[in-house]
């Protein structure tokens, strides 16, 4: 906006005393007063803009707009889901035995929230839960507020409100970025994670072991037969049969356990707090669920998958450790494939 200067020069003579009345005289403090609130309010919203400026990622957004809130409007819990992009992250402000119920309630009204209007969706055990909807291009998200005791008044639910307008386009970018990331951290065709990941976690999963002197078991897969498959069956029947190996191995790990597709036909296990008796046990399996596929190009022997397994052990350098598993993997090729073989 383009404002003209002006010079006293310019001013108009300066009128004499005014006789106020009453009445103007309360009109004038109330709109007094209402600019005074609209100027703090202001400098709440810039202050808003701010915070949100430093942070990049989903769980940092909602923790700088829940901190942010709090003066303006106590609670114990915000928490974003967006189900249809598959994000959630909850910033709890309570501690103890408040902060396991809160985090409970969350967890099991989420899923059951339609995330329209602003309403209250539940009341119970003395806590209030609230619920906004936050629109994108792609789905709805919501923005949940759990507070204990009583329930928000409408002036808080207008700040909620208005801060939501402020918070939706940066949150927007938060969850872009995370899908972005996840994508550069993902195999494209098996959805595995890729060796990026590998390298990022396999010195960390080391040291933990290290410092709490548990063991790590490393397993280098390679499958049986799978060239076999693309030459006779054609690429897209092989890239069929990698994600179906990939689905079949990733159902027999653990959460903790790291799984990834190097690329072709070969995938890596890491394995923490498994020793090699367990990994042993593991990789039979892993081998008779490849078996159980039944995989077969004709004139070539059915899909199977070929394992070496490692333990990783105090002064063991990485390439070192690497290097011994390939080597089991190659033993494990050369006695007859479709089997595991521990280095």
């Amino acid at each position: 906006m383009n404002v003209a200067p002006y010079f006293a020069d310019d001013l108009p003579p300066t009128p004499g005393p005014a006789v106020c009345s009453d009445g103007d005289l309360n009109r004038l403090l109330v709109e007094l007063d209402r600019y005074r609130r609209q100027s703090e309010w202001l400098v709440r919203i810039n202050d808003l803009h701010a915070r949100l400026a430093g942070a990049l990622d989903l769980p940092s957004m909602v923790e700088a707009f829940s901190v942010w809130l709090m003066p303006s409007v106590e609670h114990n819990l915000l928490a974003y889901d967006n189900p249809v992009r598959g994000r959630r992250h909850l910033f709890c402000s309570c501690h103890g035995p408040d902060r396991r119920l809160v985090m409970a309630l969350a967890d099991e009204l989420l899923p059951r929230l339609d995330g329209r209007g602003s309403e209250m969706c539940w009341v119970g055990d003395g806590v209030h839960v609230y619920c906004w909807q936050v629109p994108d291009h792609r789905g709805d998200g919501r923005l949940l507020l759990l507070r204990k005791g009583g329930p928000i008044s409408a002036h808080e639910s207008r700040c909620v409100s208005e801060g939501l307008e402020v918070l939706q386009e940066p949150l927007q970018r938060a969850v872009e970025y995370e899908n972005l990331f996840e994508q550069a951290r993902r195999d494209s065709l098996t959805g595995l994670a890729n060796r990026r990941v590998f390298e990022e976690r396999v010195d960390s999963l080391m040291d933990s072991a290290r410092r709490h002197n548990r063991p790590l078991t490393l397993a280098c897969m390679d499958l049986d037969y799978f060239k076999q498959v693309n030459d006779t069956l054609g690429h897209a029947e092989g890239d069929k049969v990698l994600r179906m190996v990939a689905r079949s191995l990733d159902g027999m790990v653990r959460s903790s356990d790291l799984l990834v597709r190097l690329g072709g036909d070969e995938f890596q296990l890491l394995m923490p707090d498994t020793d090699i008796a367990s990994a042993k046990i593991l990789a039979g399996r892993l081998c008779s669920a490849v078996d159980a596929l039944a995989v077969q190009a004709p004139g070539a022997p059915r899909l199977g998958v070929s394992i070496g397994l490692v333990q990783w052990r105090s002064g063991m350098s990485k390439e070192e450790w690497l290097q011994r598993a390939d080597e089991a993997l190659y033993q494990a090729k050369a006695t007859g494939r479709a089997k595991a073989w521990a280095g």
